[in-house]
């Protein structure tokens, strides 16, 4: 049976700039190529130089007309975070989109950042924590809407309040599944602070289902020097249209919830197989992410080990 292909009609975005995290391949490579041919100016943080740079080639052989540029970010630096967030408030101008998809995902052995944070919850949390309150004064002139990417992980785990930063017993995958749960719930915070204080921000989650992307590929900077047996059996899948969607579906998710206007939805994630794949929609929040204590506690954790204090 032939596949139907997943496809949303993304709305003019002329004027407008995106910022997008992970955007060097992907499925962030996927939504800054569509931002682009929607009329978005795109500014691409990467860790990488020869892989942004390639990104950039990419973009602009699909579309010719694209403005996009790079900047340098390691998520797992604070200082590179600051160091961005500076660079990008002496240059002005407003951010009108911030799409929060970079990550790692399941190093076979616990590692750190930079700063002492497991590297997981560092660069997928506390990173784009980091970035979101540093960029603050740039989102709050753009009323920008700030899409987070999290993952099915989080509907499993749990916070691990004792040790947050994994320093016994660590087990890869549920330490995954604290930092994207974490995650959402800073995101669905940020929308509750920024209606409180009068910030303009629009916050949203979005996840992209299941699909054959790099988190679980050969990663040899994790510790990971060959693609897990996971990533090839999703890729097995996906070839064959079952349970799992594709790159440039997974996408679709971020894409709808970045740019659906004045939606007051919280969630965005594939329509089937139990939301692994298909075209995007709104998705009930995951149990995980509904708790309003649990997100106060995740963002007053959150400024402590990262520095790092939104205004009021």
């Amino acid at each position: 049976m032939p596949r139907t292909t997943a496809d949303i009609t993304v709305p003019d975005q002329t004027g407008k700039l995106a910022v997008v995290t992970g955007g060097s391949d992907g499925i962030g490579l996927v939504i800054a190529t569509r931002l682009a041919a929607a009329g978005a100016e795109i500014l691409l943080p990467v860790r990488n130089p020869a892989k942004g740079d390639a990104a950039l080639a990419r973009i602009r052989e699909q579309v010719p007309a694209a403005t996009v540029s790079l900047r340098h970010l390691d998520l797992s630096s604070l200082a590179s975070v600051a160091a961005l967030a500076a660079t990008l408030e002496e240059e002005g101008r407003p951010i009108d989109i911030l799409i929060n998809n970079a990550g790692v995902m399941t190093p076979p052995d616990r590692q750190e950042t930079v700063d002492g944070f497991e590297l997981q919850f560092g660069t997928n949390h506390l990173g784009h924590f980091a970035l979101v309150g540093r960029l603050l004064p740039l989102l709050r002139k753009g009323r920008a809407r700030v899409t987070s990417q999290v993952s099915i992980a989080a509907n499993s785990g749990a916070i691990n309040w004792d040790d947050l930063n994994w320093q016994h017993d660590y087990n890869g995958r549920v330490a995954y599944s604290q930092s994207k749960i974490a995650f959402g719930l800073f995101g669905l915070e940020l929308h509750r602070r920024s209606a409180a204080h009068g910030w303009g921000i629009t916050s949203n989650l979005s996840h992209p289902g299941v699909a054959p992307t790099n988190l679980l590929a050969a990663r040899p900077e994790v510790g990971r020097d060959r693609d897990t047996i996971g990533r090839r059996l999703i890729r097995l899948l996906s070839s064959r249209g079952i349970l799992a969607g594709t790159v440039d579906s997974a996408a679709l998710p971020a894409l709808l919830a970045a740019t659906t206007p004045d939606t007051d939805v919280e969630f965005f994630g594939p329509q089937r197989s139990r939301n692994l794949n298909g075209p995007p929609g709104p998705q009930t929040l995951y149990s995980r992410l509904t708790g309003v204590d649990e997100a106060a506690r995740v963002w007053e954790a959150s400024e402590r080990l990262t520095g790092v204090r939104y205004e009021d």
